[in-house]
């Protein structure tokens, strides 16, 4: 059986079971792992035997054109989509089983806003506070909190339907933080946002996640991730291509980086390093062992861009 919104069918899932815990010794680091985790619709294979680790404390980003399964993936993390075959465990949960204890332990923010455009900011959160069973004495602290943390004081009383693009995407983030989740699964979450507003999302993250939460984020702006994320995964159709921490990623595939050295004279080289240890060795050859006078040395590798070109496009199969 199945209900239909206007972006996502939800499945309904089993009836929990009673225990709520099934995180083992094993799994203290992990927050999410998905093993030949799949999900078809017909003829199409939307995920395809997906095996992903995304450690406890990560800011973990999630990369892909369209269609390549990331939104599929989130929907079967938050337990919305039952999976066709394989397994998901997210917090130590299955969601699948527990999607309740998976529910508390994860704040969701899908692509769509999710927004209840007939309520004043304050009672939106409060509906969703009321929603996880927080009590309500505890209601006005909470919604304080929440909208000093995504810089939404001022706006408290305003109706939903009267806040700017940006300010609904900040008030989806407080709405995903009212029960202080230990996880954060956003897609998409600086769509359509201006510059500004996307530095301060970035910001706001880096806080979050400095307050002990693991975030798992996808976006297209791969200069944004690069900035912030620990690791990141590559899919497409539906397939992981790789993860892991970016750099090492490039490494494991050969990919060189490149150096530009400006000296003081004027001049400007560009140099090709494998590694660290190249990096660091061409740094003392020429200012030690060939006395050339440098002011900057700065690293100009694609990154993720260029890590998600090389294996999107085939280099890498």
């Amino acid at each position: 059986m199945t209900s239909t919104t206007d972006t996502t069918t939800i499945e309904i899932l089993p009836t929990e079971p009673t225990d709520t815990t099934e995180t083992t010794a094993a799994d203290a680091s992990v927050a999410v792992r998905a093993t030949q985790l799949s999900k078809r619709y017909g003829n199409l294979l939307a995920v395809n035997g997906l095996d992903l680790t995304v450690p406890r404390g990560s800011i973990f980003g999630l990369i892909g054109p369209n269609g390549a399964g990331k939104s599929t993936t989130f929907a079967m993390m938050s337990s919305l989509l039952l999976p066709t075959s394989g397994r998901i465990v997210v917090m130590g949960a299955d969601p699948s089983r527990k999607p309740r204890t998976v529910r508390r332990r994860m704040g969701y923010m899908p692509d769509n806003l999710g927004v209840y455009d007939n309520l004043r900011v304050d009672e939106y959160l409060e509906f969703f506070a009321a929603s996880y069973g927080i009590a309500r004495t505890e209601w006005t602290d909470l919604v304080d909190g929440l909208l000093e943390l995504v810089d939404l004081s001022v706006k408290r009383t305003a109706m939903v339907n009267s806040l700017s693009r940006g300010m609904k995407q900040r008030l989806s983030l407080a709405r995903a933080l009212v029960h202080d989740p230990e996880l954060l699964v956003l897609d998409e979450p600086a769509s359509g946002l201006d510059p500004r507003a996307r530095v301060e999302l970035r910001e706001l993250l880096k806080t979050l996640n400095g307050m002990g939460k693991t975030i798992i984020i996808s976006s297209h702006i791969l200069s944004e991730l690069e900035e912030m994320c620990t690791d990141v995964a590559i899919m497409e159709a539906g397939k992981l291509l790789a993860a892991g921490p970016p750099r090492q990623i490039l490494e494991r595939l050969g990919g060189a980086r490149n150096v530009r050295v400006r000296f003081a004279n004027g001049a400007s080289e560009a140099f090709s390093v494998a590694d660290d240890a190249e990096q660091s060795a061409l740094l003392r050859r020429l200012v030690v062992e060939e006395g050339r006078d440098v002011v900057e040395f700065v690293e100009e590798s694609g990154g993720l861009e260029q890590l998600f070109m090389s294996l999107t496009e085939g280099i890498v199969q």
